[in-house]
């Protein structure tokens, strides 16, 4: 697909966005045109969320140093651009995982971002379908995997935390595969959770219940409340069998983070491999050697991230972490990133440096928390119009024409 064709598509998605029944989405659609970056549509969410809702999405672990890498690490990285090379025509499509996607971008996982908007799940694979990326359903989801390969179109994955209960995690991926997920995405970067000291400040991470302090936030945020108000506090549907007891999503959230399984290693991720019969994607490397093994192994892709700095305080940036990985792996499967990507031109340094693709988390979560499947659907229009300046300002026509040389650096 064609940079424009793509784009039209993201565009059509913005112009007659599927508006669900949260009041005041009509009027948060028509909004998010006037957002003209990510930074914007972050703070459209932030002014439409209570704090603690808008801490869980936007905070880290202990004093967020790896958040702020991630960022940074995009901003250390120059370009050198090529000149009198003919780009009035561009080609942004690209090969994800085997397949043509419009745009050299997956949407990854992100867990109860229902908390955020109503049906936003659905809302946000509806918009990657749209844009023609594929996108990565979380366990941690508020909508059914069933629901999103009934509802959502376009390329799907599924996205798959270890649990203790083993038969659980088994269940799941079953699930995945017989409703055709595309690929399997296993997440290796949580043994535990990490320490997220917002949400504990915001009474968010043991137990969401109404304080003092946050009784007045909530009220200050009336769209939210009203949406609560008329569809209820979301459930996270893949997971609630952990907590048959709870009797709030809150419940289920802090008693599912007691079932990671810290011993999961090296033999249980063969067995996954040995048993999923398609695509299956390692989230969480950050070490060349690692990335090898599951090379030999038969991993297909390897996910480069520190989990958006939400786990390990002090892990190297995702970026800094690519270059020895793509080394090292040497072509023998495919490598993506995430962590940090807010500019079109993140993904001309990403490519640049080896990466196949990157994903995105907060980026087009901030999008769906400003405006549902509309604020989504901006976020990858954002996103995808910056790639093509991006890559006519630095004098190449596909992506394919990105390479190292490209780097100043």
């Amino acid at each position: 697909m064609s940079a424009a064709s793509g784009l039209r598509n993201a565009a059509a998605e913005i112009s007659a966005p599927a508006v669900s029944s949260c009041p005041g989405s009509r009027r948060a659609s028509a909004r998010v045109l006037r957002a003209w970056n990510i930074e914007d549509l972050r703070g459209m969410a932030k002014r439409r969320l209570p704090r603690a809702i808008f801490d869980f999405f936007d905070g880290a672990a202990e004093d967020e140093i790896t958040l702020r890498e991630n960022r940074a690490a995009f901003e250390r990285v120059r370009i050198a651009p090529k000149m009198l090379t003919g780009v009035e025509h561009i080609d942004t499509s690209a090969a994800i995982l085997g397949a043509r996607a419009s745009l050299p971008i997956a949407v990854g996982p992100t867990g109860g971002i229902g908390f955020g908007w109503p049906f936003a799940d659905v809302g946000v694979a509806r918009a990657a379908a749209a844009a023609g990326i594929p996108y990565t359903l979380s366990t941690m989801a508020t909508a059914s995997i069933e629901r999103i390969a009934r509802e959502a179109g376009g390329r799907v994955w599924f996205q798959a935390y270890i649990f203790r209960q083993r038969d659980m995690t088994l269940g799941l991926v079953e699930r995945a595969r017989q409703l055709g997920c595309e690929a399997l995405m296993v997440t290796v970067d949580v043994p535990v959770g990490g320490k997220r000291e917002r949400d504990f400040r915001n009474d968010f991470a043991i137990r969401f219940r109404f304080t003092p302090r946050n009784v007045l936030d909530f009220a200050s945020h009336p769209g939210w409340v009203l949406s609560v108000l008329r569809h209820g506090m979301p459930v996270l549907e893949n997971v609630a069998d952990l907590a048959p007891e709870a009797k709030s999503t809150a419940e289920i959230a802090s008693s599912v983070g007691q079932f990671w399984d810290a011993d999961f290693d090296w033999d249980g991720l063969k067995e996954m491999r040995d048993r999923w019969p398609r695509k299956m994607l390692v989230k969480g490397i950050l070490r060349a050697d690692e990335a090898e093994r599951l090379a030999a192994m038969g991993i297909d892709a390897v996910v480069v991230s520190n989990h958006g700095g939400r786990q390990l305080d002090g892990a190297v940036a995702a970026l800094d972490a690519l270059p020895p990985i793509v080394r090292a792996v040497k072509g023998r499967m495919s490598v993506l990133v995430d962590g940090g990507v807010r500019r079109g031109v993140d993904v001309v340094k990403a490519l640049a440096l080896g990466a196949e693709g990157v994903m995105l988390g907060r980026a087009t979560l901030y999008g769906a928390c400003a405006a549902g499947e509309a604020g989504a659907a901006r976020a990858l229009q954002i996103l995808g119009d910056e790639l093509v300046r991006a890559m006519q300002l630095s004098g190449v026509r596909s992506v394919g024409e990105i390479g190292p040389d490209l780097l100043a650096n």
